[in-house]
C-alpha cells in the first residue's frame, strides 16, 4: 500500500467532493438544523448566562466571577437559598463554596463543589457556565486543580431542554452523513460509473481506494462535528480528549460507510439499506430524547459508543477516567470493522463482481 497514492486519491476525493450531492447534502444538513433548533429554542438571542454563589468562607471565586462581564452573577447567603433560587430558574447553575476552598486547591488537594442545575437551562448557557467555572478554578489555584463538582438538577430529566436532547441527534448525523454516507455514495457511484474497475486494474490497489475514501470521511465527519459544537457552544471542557473522540467516532463511521459502499450496487440499494438500518443507527440518540426511556438501553447498539461518550464530554463534564471504557469499546469496534474492510480488499480478485458491478 502506497502512501503517495493514497494522498493523490484523497485529494481527487476532495477536489471533486462538491459536485456530489450527499457531500454537500452532508456538509449543509448540520449546520441547517443547529441553526433551526437555535430559532425555535431562542438558544441565538438568550441572553448572559447566570451563575449563582453561595459563600460558606471567604472564597476570592466570588470577586473574579462578579468582574465578568460575560456572566451575570448572583450572591446568596446560603445553600438554602441559593438551591431554592436555582429551582425557580433565577440562575442556571448554583454553586456552593465551601469554608477554605481557595486554600485547597491553592495546595493542590482535592477538594468537591455542591451545584445545582436548573433543569431548564439552554445548552449554549450550561457550556458557557461549565467552561467559565473551569477557568476560574484554575486560574485562582494557579493550576489543574483536582475539584469534584457533585451537580444535582432541580425539576427532573422532564425538564431536560429540547435543545439538549437533539444535540446528541445532531452529532449522530452530523457524524454518520459525513463520515459513512460519503465514503459509501462515493465508492458506489465508482462502481456504476466503472471508475472503480479502471483504478483497480492501474497499480492503484482496492485497499488504497478505501483507505483514501476511509481518510475522507473522517476528516469530513471530525470537522462537520467540530462545526456543529462551536455552534452550539458545547466544546465542553475537555477539547484534547473531545477531539480523540470525534477522530475515533469518525473511524467507525468510515468504516461502516465503506463497507456499505463495497456490498451495495447501485444508490437506490444504498439509500433503502440506509433506511432500513436506521432504527439501529439512530437507536441511541432517541434514548437521549426521551429521558425517561432507561438510559442503559442505549448501550446495546454499537453507535452508541460514536455518540455516548461525546455527550458526556460536551454535556455532562466527563472526563477520561469516566468515558475510557466507553472509548475502549469503540477502538475494539474499529479494529474489528478495519480487519473486516483489509479482508475484503484482499479478497477482491476473487469477488470482483459484487465491487464492480456488471
Amino acid at each position: 500500500m502506497s502512501l503517495r497514492r493514497i494522498g493523490v486519491l484523497l485529494r481527487k476525493e476532495i477536489s471533486q467532493g462538491w459536485r456530489n450531492v450527499m457531500f454537500i447534502f452532508a456538509v449543509v444538513m448540520p449546520i441547517v438544523l443547529t441553526v433551526v433548533v437555535s430559532l425555535l429554542f431562542g438558544t441565538v438571542f438568550s441572553g448572559k448566562a447566570r451563575l449563582g454563589l453561595a459563600d460558606e468562607g471567604t472564597s476570592q471565586l466570588v470577586a473574579r466571577a462578579r468582574a465578568l462581564e460575560s456572566l451575570e452573577v448572583k450572591v446568596y447567603t446560603s445553600a438554602a437559598q441559593l438551591r431554592a433560587a436555582t429551582a425557580e430558574g433565577a440562575v442556571d447553575l448554583g454553586v456552593v463554596l465551601p469554608a477554605g476552598f481557595d486554600e485547597r486547591i491553592i495546595r493542590g488537594e482535592p477538594a468537591s463543589l455542591v451545584a445545582y442545575l436548573w433543569g431548564e437551562s439552554t445548552l449554549r448557557n450550561r457550556a458557557v457556565l461549565g467552561s467559565t467555572l473551569a477557568t476560574l478554578i484554575r486560574d485562582l489555584a494557579g493550576q489543574e486543580a483536582p475539584v469534584e463538582i457533585v451537580t444535582t438538577t432541580l425539576g427532573g430529566e422532564a425538564a431536560v431542554p429540547w435543545e439538549t436532547r437533539l444535540l446528541p441527534f445532531i452529532l449522530m448525523m452530523a457524524m454518520f452523513l459525513s463520515g459513512g454516507m460519503v465514503p459509501a455514495a462515493t465508492l458506489v457511484e465508482e462502481k456504476q460509473k466503472r471508475t472503480l474497475r479502471a483504478l483497480t486494474t492501474s497499480p492503484v490497489s482496492l485497499g488504497e481506494v478505501f483507505a483514501a475514501k476511509g481518510l475522507l470521511g473522517v476528516i469530513l465527519s471530525v470537522v462537520m462535528v467540530a462545526v456543529t459544537l462551536v455552534l452550539n457552544r458545547a466544546w465542553g471542557g475537555e477539547p484534547l480528549l473531545l477531539l480523540a473522540t470525534l477522530v475515533l467516532g469518525a473511524i467507525m463511521a468510515a468504516a461502516v460507510g465503506i463497507l456499505l459502499g463495497a456490498f451495495i450496487r447501485d444508490i437506490n440499494t444504498l439509500f433503502t439499506v440506509i433506511k432500513g438500518a436506521g432504527i439501529l443507527l439512530y437507536a441511541p440518540v432517541i434514548v437521549y430524547l426521551f429521558p425517561e426511556i432507561p438510559q442503559w438501553i442505549g448501550r446495546i447498539f454499537p453507535t452508541y459508543y460514536m455518540i455516548g461518550p461525546l455527550v458526556e464530554i460536551t454535556l455532562e463534564g466527563g472526563t477520561f477516567a469516566t468515558v475510557a471504557p466507553e472509548l475502549a469499546v469503540l477502538v475494539g469496534l474499529n479494529v474489528l470493522l478495519i480487519a473486516v474492510i483489509a479482508a475484503v480488499a484482499a479478497r477482491a480478485p476473487q469477488s470482483e463482481g459484487a465491487l464492480n458491478p456488471a
